[in-house]
């Protein structure tokens, strides 16, 4: 566990209470925001000096090092569910006037999502937040599953996007981004080239399950007859690794980054290039074969030449060679067969042992999976709470699927398993909290009937999730009065870098605000309490936005601010 302080300097010299050596912690460091990379902390001025600034700035580069240190305090036995019993009290045996504050903390009781992790159902369009569909969030029925839902997920066909050569229409995904937008949820996007669960007969038209745009096939890309296992039925299918078929596959990528990367409502990107709903097999296909596996790891190369932004995923069936191809790439891995087939969950430790979120669905649907029989091989393992659990936990979900069924968009699942369904919100991906918090005030004489006064405010905060968070975060400690409005800031920002703040890990942190004899301490103002925010960018503070991300503690409040109480 290490300990980071901004500015510790100050709090080691004036108190002796923290250790400031480095240790050999694998931990990666957590980072204070400066001028090269985020906008200065903020300082309160006025005319003939500052009020109250941040000790941080003191913090040269040499100093820093010393800054950087290791508790030997055994956090890990601080119990984040208890309550910390609030004090104030003044320390006698202290150097100059000292008092002390310890904040009492408890969990947040109730389910709690964030961003950028969590749950989903599938959203088909944008017609999902009709009041007239009664399973959307703001049907008859009131579904429940939707207070866990932090992002939509669904497919997207490539003849529709993309109907003529060189001709794309976004409207209908446009107004999908824009509904999502609206309530605060991102989008997982997958484009089918092709989907067999349309396949009823050999007469069904060929444009009901080939979604290969038809200028593909007249530019002279080739097709196959194939069998349909599941009702012997004779189809239409792509010759994958056709030299035309990937010319226009790779046009479609690039034109699709153009359009979406980096666009902050789009979670993530699924590459859907090949085989049965894109899932990279074509194992329903009697006569289909799947491309060579340099072809295949081609067009990985592609989309991460024109994705530099959004995060990108290899589908279920991408593994061995292929897999490990993408990782090195930066693309992350999903599975849809959790839960049904033993050991699923294990082909995601690799991608989450390589600092990536990983994604997940189940075999089926929840009422589906209900009525697996449990037999292996040759069937599916049904269903149970236990399984569920397990596969989060084993494959170190960042994103899953809570129920993939569109006809009830998890509405049946979280009936059933409510309390359950509400605690794993806490469990998948990042969950940060607050496990200890403690204001020290120092008032050291600087002159005759005058004094220096330093409030350092020192936590322990826990990753009690069972993944990193994949994108930075930034920490902000603030004094605010009674009606929650900021007073100033404590400290510096602290951007805490994607991916480092590991599952299960504790970091401590310190925030220094510094009044100089004479000045106004807003600290001692009546009212006057302190507030911890979770942002996903210093823009964001610096511009007076409520923070995205949340603590899981008591004490939040509408702005998603956490506001200690002693």
């Amino acid at each position: 566990m290490k300990r980071f302080f901004f500015s510790g300097a100050l709090a080691c010299m004036a108190m002796g209470l923290v250790a400031c050596g480095d240790d050999s912690s694998s931990s990666a460091p957590v980072e204070e925001s400066s001028s090269s990379d985020t906008t200065p902390a903020l300082a309160s001025s006025e005319s003939g000096g500052t009020e109250g600034s941040s000790s941080s700035s003191l913090l040269t580069s040499s100093s820093w090092s010393g800054a950087i240190g290791s508790s030997s305090a055994d956090t890990s036995r601080v119990n984040s569910s208890s309550s910390l019993t609030g004090t104030s009290s003044s320390l006698a045996g202290e150097p100059g006037d000292t008092t002390r504050i310890t904040y009492a903390l408890r969990r947040f009781d109730g389910p709690l999502t964030n961003p950028h992790k969590g749950f989903t159902v599938p959203t088909e369009a944008a017609w999902t937040f009709d009041p007239g569909f009664e399973y959307g969030p703001h049907g008859s029925l009131n579904n429940g599953a939707w207070d866990l839902v932090t992002y939509g997920s669904g497919y997207q066909q490539w003849n529709k996007l993309n109907p003529a050569k060189g001709v794309y229409d976004w409207s209908e995904l446009e107004e999908l981004l824009d509904a999502l937008s609206a309530h605060n949820m991102g989008y997982a996007l997958r484009v089918f080239p092709y989907s067999p669960s349309f396949i009823r007969d050999d007469g069904t038209p060929e444009e009901n399950y080939d979604w290969t745009p038809k200028y593909v096939y007249e530019e002279g890309a080739k097709k196959i007859t194939a069998r349909y296992k599941d009702n012997n039925a004779n189809a239409a299918v792509p010759v994958w690794d056709d030299s035309v078929y990937l010319h226009y596959a790779k046009e479609f990528a690039t034109a699709l980054a153009a359009k979406c990367d980096g666009d902050p409502r789009i979670e993530y990107i699924d590459v859907r290039s090949f085989g049965e709903w894109g899932e990279w097999h074509v194992s329903n296909l009697d006569g289909s074969h799947m491309p060579s596996v340099e072809i295949q790891k081609d067009m990985l190369k592609h989309y991460a030449s024109v994705f530099k932004k959004s995060l990108l995923v290899l589908p279920s069936d991408g593994y061995g060679d292929v897999y490990t191809y993408a990782l090195s790439l930066g693309v992350t891995k999903r599975d849809d067969c959790l839960i049904g087939i033993p050991g699923t969950a294990d082909s995601l430790v690799r991608a989450y042992e390589a600092n990536m979120p990983t994604v997940a669905e189940n075999c089926g649907g929840y009422a589906i999976m209900l009525n697996y029989t449990d037999v292996i091989p040759g069937g599916y393992l049904k269903w149970t709470p236990e399984r569920w659990v397990d596969a989060i936990r084993t494959a170190h979900l960042t994103y899953y699927v809570l129920d993939q069924d569109f006809d009830d968009c998890g509405y049946r699942f979280y009936n059933d398993n409510k309390a359950l369904a509400d605690s794993m919100t806490k469990v998948l991906g990042y969950n940060f909290t607050v496990e200890s918090a403690e204001l020290l005030t120092v008032a050291t004489p600087a002159a005759e009937n005058s004094s220096d006064t330093a409030s350092t405010l020192n936590i322990t905060v826990r990753n009690t999730g069972v993944a990193p968070c994949f994108f930075d975060v930034y920490m902000v400690a603030e004094f605010v009065d009674s009606t929650g409005a900021s007073l100033a800031q404590i400290g510096e920002t602290v951007r805490i870098p994607k991916g480092t703040f590991k599952d299960e890990s504790s970091q401590e942190f310190a925030f220094t605000y510094k009044v100089a004899a004479g000045k106004k301490n807003v600290a001692t103002l009546p009212g006057v309490s302190v507030a911890l925010s979770l942002y996903e960018s210093e823009d964001a503070f610096r511009g007076g936005k409520d923070p995205t991300v949340r603590f899981d503690n008591e004490g939040l409040q509408k702005n998603n601010k956490l506001l200690l109480k002693p």
